[in-house]
């Protein structure tokens, strides 16, 4: 027996989707002006989020192949935005870390990203924009994966 879904989910779920896929269209045209592609940028995200991780660690949580996170990493050090640095606790290990141009980078999209969002907020009411975040923040704490 199928279960009948709350239309107004079904709602929530659409507009949900389709404001991320612009947020994302947006993000893409924004890499355009930087030496960054969609997957470093996720991956420089994941590493500023959780510190230092192995590349496996790396791939697991972006849902990659290692061999494919592999390849993003020694583009991504060549560019000079993350190395590859040897654990202090056991050399055998090998950690991602996210250099200086790495963290600049990531704070120079996040900007342009937020200032887009800023821009299309402005044409909201106030007690909107609070809703939204008010919102957003409630169904993000309540959110796992």
């Amino acid at each position: 027996m199928k279960k009948e879904m709350d239309p107004r989910v079904v709602e929530i779920e659409e507009n949900f989707r389709q404001v991320c896929t612009k947020i994302k269209m947006k993000g893409r045209s924004i890499f355009n002006d930087f030496e960054i592609t969609p997957p470093q940028f996720a991956a420089l995200l994941e590493l500023l989020d959780q510190g230092d991780l192995t590349t496996s660690e790396l791939s697991a949580r972006m849902y990659l192949a290692c061999s494919t996170v592999t390849d993003l990493l020694d583009r991504m050090e060549r560019n000079a935005l993350i190395e590859r640095q040897k654990d202090d606790k056991d050399k055998r290990i090998v950690r991602i870390h996210v250099l200086e141009k790495g963290h600049h980078l990531i704070e120079e999209i996040l900007l342009v990203r937020c200032q887009y969002i800023e821009s299309v907020m402005a044409e909201l009411p106030s007690d909107a924009v609070d809703e939204i975040e008010r919102c957003f923040s409630l169904l993000n704490k309540h959110m796992t994966f």
